[in-house]
């Protein structure tokens, strides 16, 4: 059974930084690639970044140059690390897998960005 358990949000100041990460199991984490989305009030659910099982990485525009996907293969973990926060970025991030068809998700972290 697929299981993503996610930690790491909370509330920060703009042009702060938090670090999310995302525990897998239940799947061989090191062949899959894994996601990160977010979901602001009022918004559908956005894709955030990929990493792939070899590593290539793939931003959304908006967040280009401020967030930073990476894995562990050897802990299951994926991480987003997010930096500069602007207000915007408050929202419910979730990190994803794909597995045998199927979309697994985490339980979500608030990230809550105001001063």
């Amino acid at each position: 059974q697929v299981h993503l358990v996610e930690s790491g949000g909370g509330l920060v100041q703009p042009g702060g930084s938090l670090r999310l990460s995302c525990k897998a199991s239940g799947i061989n984490f090191r062949i899959h690639n894994m996601n990160w989305y977010r979901q602001s009030p009022g918004d559908q659910r956005e894709l955030v970044a990929t990493i792939t099982s070899g590593g290539a990485t793939n931003y959304a525009d908006s967040v280009k140059g401020r967030f930073t996907i990476s894995r562990d293969n050897v802990w299951r973990r994926l991480y987003l690390q997010v930096n500069s926060l602007k207000p915007k970025a408050t929202a419910v991030y979730y990190c994803n897998v794909v597995y045998k068809s199927r979309q697994f998700w985490s339980q979500g972290t608030q990230v809550l960005v105001s001063s």
